[in-house]
């Protein structure tokens, strides 16, 4: 399931986990926006954080390896 540690830029107060199995991650216009990809075309925001206030983004789920061919 895909999981985001979120570290504030001014203090470890801020700091969250997000995780959802539907989540997506887009960075756009100075924003980090998390959103549901089940509804993506209705453009469903589930969080979205200024980037100024952001110290970083950090995936820390186990991500499955990706298929191989053959």
């Amino acid at each position: 399931m895909p999981a985001y540690l979120i570290t504030h830029a001014e203090s470890r107060r801020g700091d969250m986990l997000i995780e959802d199995p539907n989540l997506t991650l887009t960075l756009e216009h100075g924003w980090a926006g998390f959103r549901d990809k089940l509804s993506l075309e209705q453009g469903s925001v589930v969080l979205a954080i200024p980037a100024e206030q952001t110290a970083s983004i950090q995936r820390v789920d186990d991500q499955e390896p990706a298929p191989h061919e053959g």
